[in-house]
């Protein structure tokens, strides 16, 4: 090392001794300063030196001495330091108990040595470290110790250990009004974690037992919530039986929508809407599922309130997600505004979407409207002349053109579109399944069928090419076997989708299945009430004689969209008019 470097390292140093000199520890304990002689300030000059040159092996021995001399947290802290350094976890763990063991009341010490067996993956030695973290935090924040816990173990690969290891460590507190819910909430989350649901399903119980208003259980039991742990809900439900915050409630909302059950998610909604009339998401998800139910009325109410709510707001800061909530609304109430033909309303609603991002998505509903009034040039010219961003910005552009072409009957012209453009992207499954819905309207079903195949073997998950495939023999009544068998595939990738159980309904009544079809279509419309399904319940009303009650579910159709293709098809040829 030249002498210019070793005169900065000593300047360095000094610097380094000087605020030492001002810590706590050194201001309370004379001893810390006395202790330091010419032999000590060699020592540790000489250890800073080796460190610099990069022989830290020499530097560790020379610091955990020189600590151990002294009792110095900060030169056991520096030891522990450069053996992290040097990747030597047994150095490491050697000073970081050491400095444990001479300074048994500080936090920093057990935190190094918590976070060194962590990382040296010896699990099972930190419980004793665990419980003194605990321990030693202040009564009024030891809620929030026992619950960054996990944070601790992130990494951690043997999970099960974990969650036993801080199950031992919590043993203390499993039993204590104050704190056993947290204990048990934390315990189920790290259960939950290794894949023990059973035992994690325990815990949110016990939790919910000792604090039945706290949270924690229930979103614990939330983050459970799937078809093979149908216990969790139960957990959530108790807890919203009290007065649960809107929060937690749309969180259920949420997981219910996960699993497609509107009709319930609805319910919640509205309990949300009642309790809190200013909770501003609840609103917009409610007109969502309205309008998706046809209720277009609701809907709009609905819509109108998220926008007076999130308007309010604009005065101040608006959130990334409210701005996003607002340009929904939007287009939604856009929507609505088209389908009761009011044209210059659904106009200005879209003129008021400013986010840069949405412009293109309203402009390509400006150009749905334009089609809808019978203006399909006007509308083909606004589609192409929007700029183009991204990639994603010119495949939404050629989606949003195929549709136009698919609403005017012009399939001739969208199947040509759709070729070229997946020539160039033929791993665009969705893409395909477009060409493969086109075939299917120009009566081309073997190529239909070969394109949903090539969906099927290239994204075997995706449900909707075995539904299609499924239902397109049923409605052409044949290969029946093969079509129920390609629909109860979709299922398995979709359980509770209402669409494709409507599909399930059509193959039993082409099978003759007359009552399963009713059965399976009657839970189908109540998940999901849609024109569509309307139709072909009402049909299988009306072949079993029930023709009071085939008029009703067709009417019920209507009233959701009275310009659904499979309904005024169906009411055709039955020659049926409501």
């Amino acid at each position: 090392m030249s002498l210019f470097n070793r005169f900065s390292l000593l300047v360095l140093f000094f610097c380094a001794l000087a605020a030492h000199a001002q810590t706590p520890d050194a201001k309370t304990d004379p001893t810390l300063s006395s202790a330091l002689d010419g032999e000590l300030f060699y020592q540790l000059l000489l250890g800073e030196l080796n460190a610099r040159d990069g022989d830290l092996g020499a530097a560790y021995s020379l610091l955990l001495d020189a600590a151990r001399k002294t009792n110095d947290g900060k030169l056991y802290q520096r030891a522990v330091d450069i053996a992290l350094q040097g990747r030597s976890g047994d150095s490491a763990l050697q000073a970081a108990r050491a400095w444990r063991q001479a300074l048994p009341a500080s936090k920093e010490a057990n935190r190094y040595l918590l976070q060194i067996l962590i990382g040296m993956n010896r699990i099972g030695d930190t419980v004793e470290p665990l419980k003194r973290e605990i321990a030693a935090a202040d009564p009024k924040d030891r809620v929030a110790a026992i619950l960054t816990i996990p944070r601790y173990f992130a990494r951690a690969t043997d999970r099960k250990l974990v969650a036993s290891t801080v199950e031992q460590a919590l043993a203390s507190y499993l039993a204590t009004p104050a704190l056993g819910a947290t204990a048990w909430t934390v315990i189920g989350h790290l259960r939950s974690s290794a894949g023990d649901n059973t035992g994690a399903l325990d815990a949110a119980r016990k939790a919910q037992a000792m604090d039945p208003k706290s949270d924690g259980p229930a979103l614990l039991a939330l983050s459970m919530m799937n078809p093979k742990t149908p216990q969790a809900e139960a957990i959530v439900k108790k807890h919203l039986e009290g007065q649960a915050q809107p929060e937690l409630r749309m969180e259920y909302v949420r997981a219910l929508l996960n699993t497609q059950r509107y009709a319930e998610a609805t319910a919640q909604l509205q309990i949300i809407t009642t309790e809190k009339p200013d909770f501003l998401q609840a609103w917009l998800v409610r007109g969502a599922l309205e309008l998706q139910d046809g209720k277009a009325a609701l809907a709009e109410r609905s819509f109108n309130r998220y926008v007076e709510l999130a308007s309010a707001k604009r005065a101040g800061a608006v959130r990334a997600d409210t701005a996003r909530g607002l340009v929904q609304a939007y287009l939604s109430l856009a929507q609505i505004a088209e389908q009761r033909k009011d044209y210059a309303q659904a106009d200005a609603w879209l003129k008021r979407v400013d986010n840069p991002e949405d412009l293109l998505n309203a402009q390509l509903r400006r150009a749905s409207i334009l089609a809808r009034q019978g203006k399909l040039e006007e509308a083909l010219k606004l589609v192409r002349s929007q700029p183009e961003k991204s990639p994603e910005d010119a495949r939404l552009k050629i989606s949003a053109e195929v549709q136009l072409l698919r609403d005017s009957k012009q399939y001739k012209l969208a199947h040509d579109l759709l070729a070229q453009t997946i020539s160039r992207n033929p791993g665009d499954f969705d893409l395909v399944y477009d060409l493969a819905m086109v075939a299917e309207k120009l009566g081309n079903y073997d190529e239909m069928e070969r394109l949903l195949r090539s969906v099927m073997a290239g994204k075997p998950e995706y449900q909707h090419a075995y539904n299609a495939l499924g239902f397109s023999l049923a409605e052409r009544n044949t290969r029946l076997a093969e079509a129920r068998q390609l629909i109860l595939k979709a299922l398995e990738y979709a359980p509770n989708d209402p669409f494709i159980t409507d599909s399930l309904g059509w193959v039993e009544f082409r099978s003759g299945n007359l009552v399963e079809a009713l059965h399976i279509l009657q839970d189908a419309f109540k998940a999901r009430p849609d024109a569509e399904i309307a139709a072909h319940l009402g049909e299988v009303l009306w072949a079993l004689g029930r023709r009071e009650q085939a008029l009703s579910a067709w009417k019920d159709g209507q009233q959701i969209n009275a310009e659904n293709e499979t309904l005024l098809e169906t009411l055709k040829r039955l020659r049926v008019k409501l």
